[in-house]
């Protein structure tokens, strides 16, 4: 019995508190004043539990990357003002936007489309889908979790980003599929191939490609409405599919050991931790030895 108090006080007290104490070493840090003359957009959706991550997610980003790409963040409904604060403190120029002005801009915005309404205001992901779309000023978004961070400059990803002839949707690869529909039904129903282990974590977005009509087709798709956080990957990789798609280079991919293997790690659910353990303290090793 006193073994497994031990356990849960260490896995819901203790380590909560210390991954908090290691994560507010970012608010040392110089804010970001990001460019409005860039050809994309980095759009995000947050909470309250994952602001201070985000703050590492982009923070590292612009620090390797040298870009100033601007910036928009969505609330997921839970941010509080104080938290807002601290992010726009960071990033002076971004646009945040609270939950409450996007379910009044959205309500109208999908009136036409009953599907999208339902999803959109059913599933706490679908903001991804329907605001970033809704919201973006750019043709190309740069599609960001909170839960990622950056050790290098990832120059592929730029590139496709940069690259006005380069066409495709280009995302991270995730470890499988996790998809709310069978591939070879989604095959049979639009004809297109369907990419594999598509991850809707990171990457290029073209904004067309999440058109609402093209949204609302596809939630007709039998059984596409499923698990409640595969449903807007599915999504995501569907519109890619019709639009055109492409992964990026293997040293982007998603994986669950542990080890920095590329510029750019994905640290998904089942190594959250890890981005404490590994990820924030590797890049304060960093930033140490070079001041």
């Amino acid at each position: 019995m006193i073994i497994e108090k031990l356990k849960f006080y260490y896995k819901h007290k203790w380590l909560p508190r210390r991954n908090k104490r290691l994560a507010e070493n970012i608010h040392n840090s110089a804010p970001v004043l990001t460019d409005d003359a860039s050809k994309a957009e980095i759009h995000v959706l947050t909470s309250s539990k994952d602001y201070l991550m985000l703050l590492w997610a982009l923070k590292s980003f612009y620090h390797v990357s040298g870009k100033r790409y601007p910036l928009v963040i969505h609330d997921d409904g839970s941010l509080g003002d104080a938290e807002a604060d601290v992010l726009m403190k960071h990033f002076p120029n971004a646009r945040l936007i609270k939950k409450a002005e996007a379910d009044a801009e959205i309500k109208k915005a999908l009136v036409n489309y009953p599907k999208s309404l339902e999803f959109r205001f059913s599933n706490h992901l679908a903001p991804k889908v329907f605001d970033f779309f809704h919201f973006a000023s750019r043709e190309r978004i740069l599609l960001m979790d909170s839960d990622v961070l950056f050790f290098e400059k990832p120059e592929v990803l730029i590139n496709r980003i940069e690259d006005a002839d380069y066409l495709k949707n280009s995302v991270n690869a995730d470890v499988a599929d996790a998809y709310t529909i069978d591939p070879a039904i989604a095959t049979e129903q639009l004809g297109v191939i369907i990419p594999s282990r598509f991850n809707s974590g990171l990457g290029l977005i073209h904004r067309q490609s999440l058109a609402p009509g093209v949204v609302e087709d596809l939630l007709a798709l039998p059984g596409i409405i499923g698990h409640f956080w595969r449903i807007e990957q599915t999504i995501y990789m569907l519109c890619s599919a019709k639009w055109g798609c492409e992964l990026l280079p293997q040293e982007y991919n998603v994986h669950l050991g542990s080890g920095i293997k590329g510029p750019v790690r994905h640290y998904v659910g089942a190594v959250r931790q890890q981005f404490y353990d590994e990820g924030i303290k590797t890049l304060l090793n960093r930033l140490t030895r070079r001041s």
